[in-house]
């Protein structure tokens, strides 16, 4: 097949352009008579290769310049641990979650094991779908910090705005599927979090993007590798990094900014948005369950009305290079993941697709 669309939501499609590349200079990087895989993360050419990515990353989200960049292991979920021993301060402080979906309630759990925890809104009854108003929460005055998974991957709810919290109370923001995707405040948040294997690079890098003052803080248990202090301190080489992930994803900032970076994204991913899920809701074969305006850009769930056709629409999917549209196993239905380096022709694919299957 000529044409493959890959909807997966991560590991997940990459530019053409990146994969290009890192083939071309797979053997010999810029004439060095290495690939990147066999380089000393000390030696110069890594260096500078890290020093790139880190300085186009800071551009392109607008990063001030109190806050470190790091590049970390352990993905997304393992920052579930990492960041309540090195932001708690002490004992016995509470973090404030706001549950909207999976992935916060994955944080939820991982964070009672270091700290009390708040739920201090919740949209568990209702099914995960929309992101319960502000006027509702139920904040703790003194709280290490506020957590907000800002774009459920799973469930599809998104965060497209920067929540009010008590003065002096850091936000802390897993951005991990939409993240570059849409402009940001990054001074709005604390700290900042995102597995790669979305919209960044490949699987095994997280970045980490945590204001200055935030550091130093990591109770006496917390693992060396995953203090704050260390790997800021140590450019982020306290321990051997991901490479390679992280040479892909400074091939993917560099892909951005000459997209036109992520202001272009945006328009993009609205255009993409927009063309999807205008054909889930013209017709009540499928059904999106998350109220409109709190879906995500950039992971669409949605189900079939007769489910028993769901075997015969992934199997008509896959024939014409429509791939991973299958919904995550603890929801079920479907999912089109369609990030930033899913073309417009990818999305029209789709729908094209949607509007043949329900009409047969």
């Amino acid at each position: 097949m000529t044409n493959i669309y890959n909807f997966s939501a991560g590991p997940a499609v990459l530019p053409k352009e990146v994969l290009a590349q890192a083939a071309a200079e797979m053997l010999d990087w810029h004439g060095s008579g290495m690939s990147v895989m066999e380089m000393s993360h000390r030696g110069p050419e890594f260096i500078s290769i890290y020093r790139q990515a880190e300085a186009d990353l800071r551009e392109l989200l607008a990063v001030p310049d109190n806050y470190k960049i790091l590049f970390m292991q352990g993905g997304g979920l393992s920052q579930n641990a990492v960041i309540p021993m090195n932001l708690l301060g002490r004992e016995g402080a509470t973090i404030d979650f706001i549950q909207t979906g999976s992935w916060s309630s994955k944080s939820i759990k991982e964070a009672a094991r270091y700290a009390n925890v708040n739920v201090a809104a919740s949209a568990k009854d209702n099914g995960y779908r929309f992101v319960p108003p502000q006027s509702a929460w139920n904040l703790t005055p003194g709280a290490a910090y506020l957590h907000l998974c800002t774009n459920e991957t799973i469930d599809g709810v998104e965060i497209g705005y920067v929540p009010d919290a008590h003065q002096h109370t850091t936000i802390v923001a897993d951005m991990s599927s939409h993240i570059l995707s849409r402009p940001v405040d990054v001074s709005k948040y604390g700290l900042i979090f995102g597995g790669a294997q979305k919209n960044i690079g490949p699987a095994g890098v997280t970045v980490v993007i945590v204001r200055e003052d935030l550091i130093g803080k990591a109770l006496p248990y917390c693992p060396s590798a995953f203090d704050f202090k260390n790997v800021a301190d140590n450019e982020s080489m306290y321990n051997t990094p991901p490479t390679y992930g992280i040479y892909i994803a400074g091939l993917v900032f560099q892909w951005l900014k000459r997209q036109g970076g992520v202001a272009e994204m945006e328009r993009r991913n609205i255009e993409k948005a927009k063309l999807l899920y205008a054909a889930l809701d013209a017709d009540d074969f499928y059904q999106n369950r998350v109220q409109p305006e709190y879906r995500s850009r950039m992971n669409v769930p949605f189900y079939l009305r007769d489910e028993s056709k769901n075997e015969a629409f992934l199997a008509g999917a896959k024939a014409r290079g429509l791939l991973q549209l299958k919904g995550h196993k603890s929801v079920g239905g479907m999912r089109a993941s369609i990030y930033n380096a899913m073309p417009l022709e990818g999305v029209q694919a789709l729908v094209d697709y949607l509007n043949e299957f329900a009409g047969r």
